[in-house]
């Protein structure tokens, strides 16, 4: 095993841009993503979000119900390089019921890119990921998509991301026209006009890009003396009452540099991704508690390996039936098959066929550095928040668990296949893409609840997709819950509560109406109601 020297390690983390893509349903992050393979050149064609009419599917979603739906349900990651440097990007599930997916993903992200649809402007998801971003204290960089359809003014946008979202916001780069008359960006710190042209449909192949000075008389001839005065009004405005962009300002999360494009026809992505190698961070220290509760922080280039387990996910490949955990590894250099520490089980293991991700295409690692995201394959010892490391003697910090929304039993239509449901219920368990309950008594029926309906659906096809095993789901009449933290004989619950055991066999109480969960706090001085476990 090849140590590097303190030189080279610094080298290869300072090289890293680990980031993850957050917003809104159909604003385009998946597209965006997908352009980012493009112009690193691992995708000579890119593929639509929605596989119609011949199209591809996008690349950065490979289970087959998001390519039918066309939308992300899963956190996918992948890494690759752009302009020497190191991408792993985490795309994100944009729909809330995976609201908890993809919180745990942030946790391993640096930096975030937030897109924002130029029509609808800060939509809800979007202002719930960006809070979390917020909290964990993430610099978000803003991708302003479709500016080749109808949509807002600007500058009104610039302001509602503002407003919404309460950061200062400042324009990198300001667009020369809208809708069908988009044609090109300004940027702002080189002072030149990017002027872009298609070559192909659907921004299959990347978008020409000639450059202007804004006083060229053939930029003038190009756009025209109408849209010329406004850009240049737009301009003098940003000037002279825009917020100026400091990095220092953007890795404290004061402000967001704002970039406007279109992520389907190419127009502005280019200039975006170079701007994101420059300003996002390289990894960072994270902090960790010792065995003893003492916290300590992990620095990426001065402590050996470690790394945390942030997602498994089963049966990406079902020639394999496999199952693999990913790591964001925090310190240090990993090697191919490294013995490490397993914190929670207490003993050593092999870290053997590691895979980088493009999708569901697997590529073995025969190294990595802190910031990278590893593919490991899981034989039953991972579970999500697991802290690995060379050293021992510390975790990471725990990752969120939200408290369930809605309930149900589910059963197998063909009971002669109950070992395969049972085996495909335990392992979307531990991926944490649903939580199974069972009564207080370990008797009975497990109930196995959700944040929201889609995860359920999703289950459900998962089942029959990669177990062979169809199912019939009823639904229960609870629509929220919480942990119990207290006596649980001496807990008095509402009579149509349900005092249930989660699969760490921890208490957990579940309400048919919010009232009750209220109602239930009121009677309990002594016990505490939990929404989320951190």
């Amino acid at each position: 095993m090849n140590q590097p020297t303190n030189d080279q390690l610094h080298e290869q983390i300072g090289k890293r841009r680990t980031f993850a893509i957050i917003s809104h349903p159909d604003a385009g992050k998946t597209t965006l993503t997908e352009k980012l393979l493009l112009y690193s050149g691992m995708l000579h064609t890119a593929g639509m979000v929605r596989g119609r009419k011949g199209r591809k599917a996008a690349a950065s979603d490979w289970m087959a119900m998001e390519q039918e739906r066309g939308i992300s349900i899963t956190a996918s990651a992948m890494q690759f390089v752009y302009k020497d440097t190191v991408i792993n990007v985490l795309d994100t599930p944009g729909h809330q019921d995976f609201s908890e997916d993809t919180y745990r993903t942030l946790t391993a992200a640096d930096c975030a890119i937030m897109v924002i649809d130029a029509a609808k402007g800060v939509e809800r998801q979007t202002r719930k990921l960006f809070e979390v971003c917020r909290l964990r204290q993430i610099p978000v960089l803003t991708f302003i998509n479709k500016m080749d359809m109808p949509g807002q003014d600007p500058l009104d946008l610039m302001q509602e991301v503002e407003n919404v979202l309460q950061i200062h916001s400042s324009a990198i780069n300001w667009p020369i026209g809208t809708g069908r008359e988009f044609t090109g960006v300004y940027d702002r710190p080189t002072r030149q006009a990017l002027i872009f042209s298609k070559t192909s449909v659907g921004g299959a192949q990347k978008a020409l890009v000639t450059k202007y000075k804004l006083d060229d008389p053939e930029l003038l001839t190009l756009i025209g003396d109408s849209e010329m005065n406004k850009l240049k009004q737009d301009l003098e405005l940003l000037e002279e009452a825009g917020n100026t962009f400091t990095q220092e300002d953007f890795l404290q999360g004061k402000v967001t540099p704002v970039f406007f494009a279109s992520a389907l026809t190419n127009f502005g992505v280019e200039p975006f991704f170079d701007a994101f190698i420059e300003f996002a961070p390289s990894p960072h220290a994270r902090p960790a508690n010792k065995i003893s509760g003492e916290e300590i922080s992990i620095d990426p280039a001065r402590d050996p390996f470690s790394a945390y387990v942030f997602k498994i996910q089963a049966n990406m490949d079902k020639r394999h039936r496999d199952s693999m955990a990913f790591l964001r590894i925090c310190s240090g250099k990993f090697d191919r098959d490294l013995a490490v520490k397993h914190h929670r089980l207490g003993r050593e293991v092999r870290l053997s066929r590691p895979h980088s991700m493009v999708a569901g295409e697997r590529t073995t690692l025969d190294a990595g550095y802190a910031g990278d995201i590893v593919g490991v394959i899981n034989p039953g010892v991972f579970s999500v928040g697991d802290t690995i490391s060379l050293t021992g003697g510390f975790n990471f910090k725990p990752l969120p668990q939200f408290q369930p929304e809605i309930f149900g039993k589910i059963n197998p239509k063909d009971v002669g296949k109950r070992k395969s449901f049972d085996k495909g219920l335990k392992q979307l368990a531990e991926e944490g893409a649903i939580q199974l309950l069972h009564p207080n008594d370990l008797s009975g029926d497990l109930i196995v609840a959700a944040v929201g309906q889609l995860q359920f659906e999703v289950m459900q096809y998962r089942l029959k997709d990669e177990y062979g095993v169809e199912t019939t789901l009823n639904m229960l009449p609870y629509n929220c819950s919480a942990w119990l933290i207290g006596d649980v004989a001496a807990f008095q619950k509402p009579s149509n509560a349900s005092l249930v055991l989660d699969r760490w066999e921890r208490p957990i109480v579940l309400f048919g109406e919010q009232w009750e969960k209220q109602y239930a706090m009121k009677q309990n001085p002594n016990h505490q109601l939990v929404d989320l476990l951190a």
